[in-house]
Formats: structure tokens, sequence, C-alpha cells
């Protein structure tokens, strides 16, 4: 699929954009700017003080969207993205979609520092392709927009070596650096039996493709072929006492299926899928993607960045970029963020000449694979944070809080709800400054009975915490850390209290401003957003949030659990119920024999078989 290069000529082109849409003025604020910008779709550029454009996005409505930056209930990432705004420019376009294109134009000329940027150079090696006549194959780590194709990309180097390695055993394929020229005689490789010798004519372009179309039969799984193959050639060079030859074809053999052990996610599907899911921490960013081919995870990787964008818009503009050479387009994309479907099958239509359908699945098949793309995601950006050293961070927030030393460990709450169900209290712990997600913590608030009551909600958790600490003698933390005002800070001050832990220090983080509010009589604080006490309370904050908002979705998802089981002929309420309470998951139902289902679970085997045939991958 070719990539259309020329973009729409009835909007501005990104050369043009220092001389429009400027509405920044001597002594006015970036929030009255804000308020000036049209009511239309384009595009608009933050700069700072330096004149420097650190931050570029698109938008249907620009002052909407560009006033919402300034909003009270802005998140942390966002209010530390507009501190850092000087004036606000913007380009006005025939419509959404236009803005979508020139965004991007617009991020590849000026690489803003606060966009998520894509670099050529991938996590992990890859398989190239050539595209040639007479096609090479080896490693590469990058991507060359001259229709050669590519596999993996590959985690595990020593899997994508053994490929490598079995490649050159079965295929005697060209090898030299050089491009391919006509020789009278060809080179050593022929001689050993490692060249077909294309170079001296020697074999034909249609016989040479058959060994090209069996190594991509290889690298895509397909390999039943190949293995009948070597299973007759290796009875046969037995029968023929030829068992040196034999013993080589066994190995052969071996080693196929050795590369096809430890896939971990297989179905029957034929169609090319790719899942897309993004995890923040402040700042730091990592996306996972994972690719299907033919029912077999065949790639992943991690792709890592800074930025203060929000993660709708950061997922985005990395699908855009990721994408943008149109050679890697599957039939199916899945993402982990409700990015907008509509306008990016647009762009793979229009900009790279291929249809591509976008998903957000919310349970089944797509859905699990999706999760584990998510959890590697998590698990990566977490292995960041805990990189970083937080000495000097913890000895600066006991200096500012007059703490009698550094917390060593610090603990945080937050309360999550949607409309009064599913309301979650998330305990999180920081242990040297870094999460120490074992000690990890879920409150599914019982005293509310449908209302929103936030105090009400972290009284309980607080006192179902700390009853326990000071009932089985646990360690205690050295700061309290709460997500919210003056009103949440009071409520966990009157539980502690009341159990007699009036030692343990409690602050909150208030989100419009980063405002630290106490617990006594001291006014609230605002330090200056570079400071290194403030980004660990940010982090503890926004750990916290993440937590109870993934607790809260996990809620909804188990209930969405229930609706997929009963949708099963023989599976109703009160059976889907005891269900998922035995077994915890709908994926520790599905990892059930038949057999085993039946007897565990005192179902039926026909009802069991139903469930695993219905609802597995």
């Amino acid at each position: 699929m070719k990539k259309k290069r020329d973009e729409a000529a009835h909007y501005t082109s990104a050369s043009e954009v220092e001389s429009l849409g400027s509405v920044a003025a001597e002594n006015v604020s970036p929030q009255m700017q804000a308020r000036e910008l049209p009511h239309a779709s384009g595009v608009y550029l933050m700069r700072d003080e330096k004149g420097l454009i650190i931050y570029v996005g698109k938008a249907k409505d620009l002052r909407k969207r560009v006033t919402s930056y300034f909003l009270a209930n802005r998140s942390a990432k966002t209010a530390a993205l507009v501190r850092k705004i000087a004036s606000i420019e913007y380009i006005i376009t025939g419509n959404e979609y236009e803005a979508l294109v020139l965004e991007n134009n617009l991020i590849k000329k000026y690489s803003p520092h606060y966009n998520i940027s894509l670099k050529d150079g991938k996590s992990y090696p890859m398989i190239r392709i050539t595209n040639e006549k007479f096609p090479k194959v080896f490693k590469t780590r990058r991507l060359i927009d001259d229709g050669s194709s590519y596999y993996g990309p590959y985690p595990d180097a020593g899997k994508l070596d053994l490929y490598l390695d079995l490649i050159a055993k079965l295929f005697p394929l060209r090898r030299c650096s050089t491009p391919l020229r006509k020789r009278e005689k060809p080179c050593l490789y022929y001689h050993i039996g490692l060249c077909l010798g294309p170079c001296a004519g020697l074999v034909s372009e249609q016989e040479y493709g058959k060994s090209i179309t069996a190594v991509r039969n290889l690298l895509e799984g397909k390999t039943d072929a190949l293995l009948a193959r070597l299973q007759d050639e290796m009875v046969q060079a037995s029968k023929a006492l030829n068992f040196e030859e034999a013993a080589t074809k066994r190995d052969q053999i071996t080693a196929i299926k050795t590369t096809q052990v430890g896939q971990q996610v297989q179905d029957f599907a034929s169609e090319s899928r790719d899942y897309a899911a993004i995890e923040m921490r402040g700042p730091l960013c990592t996306i996972s993607l994972m690719q299907m081919r033919d029912g077999q995870l065949i790639g992943r990787a991690l792709y890592r960045a800074e930025t203060l964008g929000e993660e709708t818009e950061i997922l985005l503009d990395f699908l855009i970029q990721y994408y943008a050479d149109g050679q890697k387009l599957p039939q199916f994309l899945y993402v982990s963020h409700e990015i907008d479907v509509q306008l990016i099958r647009r762009y793979f239509t229009e900009q790279l000449g291929g249809r591509l359908e976008v998903n957000l699945p919310i349970d089944g098949k797509h859905y699990r694979i999706l999760r584990m793309a998510r959890e590697n995601a998590s698990r990566d950006v977490e292995k960041r944070l805990k990189s970083k050293d937080n000495t000097r961070a913890l000895e600066e927030l006991a200096d500012i809080l007059d703490l009698a030393s550094p917390p060593t460990l610090i603990e945080g709450f937050d309360v999550a709800q949607l409309s009064g169900k599913y309301t979650v209290a998330s305990l999180i712990s920081f242990r040297n400054g870094n999460p120490d997600k074992p000690n990890y913590r879920r409150y599914n608030i019982k005293s509310l009975e449908g209302r929103i009551d936030d105090y009400e909600s972290i009284r309980e958790a607080v006192a179902r915490r700390y009853t326990k600490i000071l009932n089985e003698n646990l360690e205690r933390p050295g700061l309290l850390i709460i997500d919210g005002g003056q009103g949440q800070v009071n409520a966990a001050r009157e539980i502690l209290d009341a159990l007699g832990m009036v030692d343990i220090p409690i602050i909150g983080l208030a989100e419009q401003f980063e405002t630290i509010v106490f617990d006594d009589e001291r006014e609230d604080l605002q330090l200056p957003e570079d400071n290194e006490a403030l980004r660990l309370i940010i982090a503890v904050r926004d750990e916290c949030h993440r937590f109870a908002t993934s607790a809260n979705q996990a809620a909804r998802s188990r209930e969405a659990s229930f609706r997929v089981l009963e949708s099963v002929q023989g599976i109703g309420k009160k059976r889907s119920e005891r269900l998922m309470k035995q077994y915890g998951s709908l994926e520790s139902i599905l990892a059930k024999s038949a057999e085993d289902l039946s007897k565990e679970a005192g179902i039926s085997l026909a009802v069991a078989k139903r469930i695993l045939s219905q609802l597995s991958l």
C-alpha cells in the first residue's frame, strides 16, 4: 500500500505556520488567549516563553478544546503543561480530518517536546525480506520504505536468531552484501550448498521465489507443509540408510517446532490484528503493541516517551506515526482507549490507501489480548518509574512538610465511582519513593448504599486499613497522601485520631493548582513545578487515581463477564454468579477442560463444552 504523499491543497501547509493565527499579545495570559480562539476546526500550537513550540494539538472546536486546558478539574499532566505555555497560535482547517493531517505534519516538522515522538530506531530487531528480483533475508532495526517486507519486532533476540539459523539451513538464499550483479562463476556459498547461485543464472526467479514463499510461511507460522516435507525427507533418508541426513532433518523439524513454542496467544482466525495499549505514570508513557497474524502472536514491542499529553491524544498520534509508511497495516486494530475511530479510519483509507477496522473491545477474546498488552505496558512504565532515584525528593519532602525523617513508607488514598455505582477506594504504597505494588489494596465501599460521598468513602477505607495496622501491629507509614482537598484530608484525620494514630502526618493534593493541603492550621502550599518533592507527591497521587480507576473498571468488567456467561444456553443469572465466585474470572473458567469444568462446577458436560466453544479464544 502506497502512502499518499501530497496533502490537501486547500488548507495551510506546515511551512506556513509562523504567519498564521496568533492570538498572543503583550500582557495577555494564555487563558485569555484561549478564550479568543474561534469556534472552528483546526490545529493549535503552544509556545513557551522562549518562543519554542512545545505542544501541537488538533480540535473540532478550537476554543472549546483549548479553554478546557484551563479548567479547574484538569489533570496533573495538563496543569504541568499549562504552566509552561506563554502563547497560543492556531490554524483553521476545513474540518477535523484536515486538522488531523496537518497536526501530524506539524509534529514531524517541529518535534514538540510534549508530543509523543516515535523514533525510527525500534526497540526490538526485525527480519527483513528485501524487495528485489532475488530477495535477501536478514536481521535489521531500520524500516526502509522500498517495498521490503518486515516480520517482528522480536523481543526475544534468541528466537529471532533461531529463525535466521533455520532459514540459512533450509533455504540456500543469496548472502552477498552488494546489489546482485551477473557473474560467470558463483561464489563460495554456492559451492558449499548455502546459495542457489542466482548471480550466475543457476536458478530461475520462479524457483528462487518458492524458497522465499517458504520463508514467509515459516515466519507467519504456516509450517504444516514444510514439516510434512521434512518428515518425508527424513523417512526417505532413513530408508536409504543415510542416517546423517535423517538426523539433520530430524533436528530441523525439532527447531521449527521450537520456534512455535511459547506463543502466548493463539486462535484459529486467519485475519491480521494489532493490539495497542497505552499506560502512563505522570509524564512517563509506554505503548505496548502486539501483532497477531493467522492466529499466532508474531510480534511484541514497547515504545517509550515522556509527554504531558492525555492518553487518548497520545495513542492517536502514536498510531498515525507508527503506520505512516502504510506497510504494516493489519485488517483490524484494537485499542485500549476511546480514540476517534471514524477519524482514524478515514485517515488510514485516504492517506495510506488501506482500510483498517478500529475497535475498543469491552469483553471477549480481543479484550483479553488487549488486557495482556496493557499489562506489558503497565509493567514497563512502572519499571521505569522505579529506576528513578528519589533520595533527594524524600529529603526535600521531609524538610518542606516538617517531618521527623524522610518517609520511607508513603501511603495514598483515592476514590473512584460511576454515578454512585462500583465505588472503590484505592490504597497504594510507595517505598523509598517508588511504587510498592504488593502492598496495594482495594476497598469496595459498602456504606454508601448508592449515594455519592467521597468523604464517607475515605472514612470507611482509612478505618478499614488502619484498624488492620493497629490490630496486627503492622508498619505505619511516614506520610499519608489523600487525592483531594481539605474535606478529604479532614475525613482521614478524623478516623486516625479516633484510632489513636495522631502521629501519622496527612496531606492532600488538590488538582486545580497542585495545592498541598495540611491537616492542621498551616496554610495551603504551592511548590514550584520543578520541585522534586512536588514531583513525588504528584506521582503518588497519580498512581492512587490510576489504581482506583482501574479497580472501578474491573468491577464493570466483572459485570460484563456475568452478561457474557449468561449468553450461553444453560447458564442463568444465579449460575453465572456462582461460576464467577468459584473461579474469580472468565479467563480462569476458560483455562479449564470441559471435563474438569463439568466436575468442579457441577454442571453438565454439554453445558461445559458449550461455554468453552462459545467463549474461548
